[in-house]
């Protein structure tokens, strides 16, 4: 294993702490769309840690899972329980409270998958997702999660460096961004069948910021491949960004010389910027950014933090945006 020296981004927060009544963004989607609406308080407490197993890992990927890399990402940090990550988080495909995806994504089917690739490279074309994975050097990265609803939690996630596995296509000088789509279809994804958000899900990163040391793609988490509620079989982890950056069940990988349209960043450009970086010193306009709750925890005893410039990934990533204004570039 490659020795490591430990940054200030590894994790030091020891102990997984208890969060009580979230922002979030479920309220103006089930009134219409974002902007004219404020948020409102979700009131659920999340269970304690429950002995919870992750998902069976299929035969043709045991090899490649049973040879996974340990990594000194975020070592002095303890996850969130499994029960938790994979019951409390956005996949809008499937609903828009919180525990809708894990509710409601049974019928999406992970296996077979196939990503297509295009644009500016290469080597395009239709590729299987398990044969990457069976080809791959798997690592677990643990990594802090901070979504825009002002909410976080610490995930192991199994996965491949990002710019590892686009370098295998080849881009061009031409490909200044990388734009990846979820798939889109409403028999798998019951809530496509809505027009809430404009399907399919889209995101997009600057070239550079994809072939960063911390950017990750993620085939699974917790020792396991990824649930159907946390993106399987192919996401993105973005820690230094909030997390609609992480895009889930990933079917189209484009290489562009343009920056493309987002999701978010459509809907509500006033709202969601397309870099989407965590900082403290940028809030949204209808609540603050400041602090974050960590989860999992209760009602009685919110575990209260304050958020850190780029989730506390600077050493990695602020080079990344030298000279940019980004209150204005948010």
């Amino acid at each position: 294993m490659q020795i490591k020296i430990a940054k200030a981004s590894d994790c030091h927060e020891s102990s997984v702490t208890p969060e009580s009544v979230y922002l979030n963004r479920r309220q103006f989607m089930q009134a219409g769309l974002i902007g004219a609406s404020s948020l409102g308080l979700s009131g659920r407490v999340l269970a304690d840690s429950q002995e919870v197993s992750p998902l069976t890992i299929p035969t043709s990927l045991e090899g490649a899972f049973s040879q996974l890399s340990k990594t000194p990402y975020g070592q002095s940090e303890t996850a969130a329980p499994y029960d938790v990550a994979t019951t409390y988080n956005n996949f809008y495909e499937f609903g828009y409270g919180k525990s809708d995806p894990a509710d409601y994504s049974d019928s999406l089917q992970p296996f077979p998958w196939k990503v297509r690739v295009e644009g500016e490279a290469e080597k395009v074309g239709d590729f299987d997702v398990e044969d990457f994975i069976k080809d791959s050097q798997l690592e677990e990265r643990i990594y802090r999660l901070r979504c825009v609803e002002a909410w976080s939690m610490v995930i192991p996630w199994i996965g491949i460096p990002l710019g590892e596995f686009l370098k295998k296509f080849q881009p061009n000088s031409k490909a200044k961004y990388v734009y990846f789509e979820t798939l889109y279809d409403p028999k798998q994804m019951p809530a496509q069948r809505g027009n809430a958000l404009d399907w399919p899900y889209r995101e997009a990163l600057r070239i550079d910021e994809a072939m960063n040391s911390l950017a990750f793609l993620a085939v699974g988490m917790y020792g396991s491949v990824l649930p159907n509620q946390n993106g399987a079989p192919l996401r993105l982890v973005l820690p230094w960004k909030y997390g609609f950056k992480s895009i889930k069940s990933i079917v189209t990988i484009r290489f562009v010389e343009s920056m493309p349209q987002t999701t978010w960043n459509m809907l509500a450009p006033s709202e969601y910027g397309f870099y989407a970086n965590v900082n403290p010193g940028v809030d949204h306009p209808r609540w603050s950014q400041k602090q974050e709750r960590r989860l999992p925890g209760g009602v009685l005893f919110p575990n209260v933090i304050e958020t850190q410039m780029f989730n506390g990934y600077q050493e990695e990533v602020a080079g990344l945006y030298q000279g940019m204004d980004l209150t204005r570039y948010y």
